[in-house]
């Protein structure tokens, strides 16, 4: 299983990722691979949740789905967090791109 399989994985009704999040950012943007991880840098900073809220409403955004369809797995409280995204609407292109390395 190569970087790109491991960070991002397909399901039945959609995608698992597995995220390196850098928040207190200056803006939001998924930058690419981050060792076997997708790296999102995030605004908010990591206060009362205030990151994993904002991580929530920029996937939403950029996969174009409801709020209700970006799910946080695990990792709460660590930069290192597993996402699901139920039936993406698209498929942003930092995305796509790492899907093909």
């Amino acid at each position: 299983m190569n970087r790109a399989q491991q960070a991002i994985q397909k399901t039945e009704d959609g995608l698992i990722l597995n995220l390196h999040i850098q928040a207190g950012a200056s803006r939001d943007e998924i930058t690419g691979l981050h060792g076997q991880r997708v790296k999102i840098r995030i605004k908010a900073p990591a206060v009362d949740g205030k990151a994993n809220r904002a991580l929530i409403r920029f996937l939403a955004m950029k996969f174009a789905v409801p709020i209700r369809q970006v799910t946080l797995v695990n990792g709460e409280h660590k930069r290192e967090k597993k996402v699901k995204i139920t039936q993406p609407g698209q498929i942003p292109d930092p995305i796509n791109y790492v899907t093909r390395i």
